[in-house]
């Protein structure tokens, strides 16, 4: 098979897994958080299972990516970039500033992780350095310009919404409160909707297949989680702010 049409394959097939990943999510929890529980064999330190799991999506992606004869070009550099930066934070800066002490989740979560990271950052790589050919002027392209700042946006609402997070809890302290401040007055999960914003932002600067697969897949992923974490709050807090959504203000 040509290598364009086996790429072709895998991204339709990154896209059927959105669709396989939300129909699962809505009926079970994924066993990691908050709904961590036993029954889903070995334990991992949290962690741990954060940086091996979003690895791929740094190192992975730039190996394929370094086997594209376009990838010195200008606007593949730049998508590239654009990766780099929400997925060197996810690896290697989010997982150290949370307070994991104590926390697990199953191995066969962060395994599934892996095997998704590597499928997605494949789709992309590749499809940027070896299939893309994008002119220079698609750096001043609308579409490229919008979904630059969509990304930037999206990637700013995640971070600072994980701040407000992690800052709930002083050192020492366990258990849950309930989220204040930000985007968080009017949803439940705004880091959930910042990365959603973001890929779709990266969709859009892409304008191609690959590109809108992951963004699928990322609302297929964290939007049920949010439903499920928008309920869990619900449950747990008698005084949780009744006005507040899941994932989309006013709307979910």
């Amino acid at each position: 098979m040509h290598d364009a049409e086996f790429h072709l394959w895998m991204t339709w097939l990154e896209i059927a897994l959105a669709v396989v990943t939300c129909v699962a999510l809505l009926v079970i929890n994924a066993p990691y958080g908050r709904h961590v529980r036993r029954g889903w064999g070995p334990q991992i330190p949290s962690r741990i299972g954060w940086i091996v799991m979003e690895f791929p999506a740094v190192g992975v992606f730039v190996w394929f990516y370094a086997q594209g004869e376009l990838r010195w070009d200008l606007v593949p550099l730049a998508l590239l970039s654009l990766w780099q930066v929400h997925y060197i934070h996810r690896t290697f800066i989010f997982p150290f500033r949370l307070r994991t002490k104590g926390k697990s989740m199953p191995a066969l979560i962060a395994a599934m992780a892996v095997g998704f990271n590597i499928l997605n950052a494949y789709v992309n790589a590749t499809w940027l350095s070896h299939f893309a050919g994008y002119d220079v002027s698609w750096l001043w392209d609308p579409r490229f310009i919008i979904g630059v700042s969509i990304f930037a946006a999206g990637f700013w609402i995640n971070i600072t919404s994980d701040q407000i997070l992690i800052n709930l809890r002083k050192p020492g302290e366990t258990g849950y409160k309930i989220p204040k401040g930000g985007l968080f007055r009017v949803v439940s999960c705004p880091n959930y909707l910042g990365e959603i914003i973001e890929w779709t932002g990266f969709a859009i600067a892409t304008w191609a297949l690959p590109g809108l697969a992951f963004a699928l897949y990322t609302a297929a992923n964290v939007g049920p989680r949010a439903l499920a974490n928008h309920r869990w709050y619900r449950e747990r807090f008698e005084n949780y702010p009744a006005e507040r959504k899941a994932l989309i203000p006013f709307v979910l």
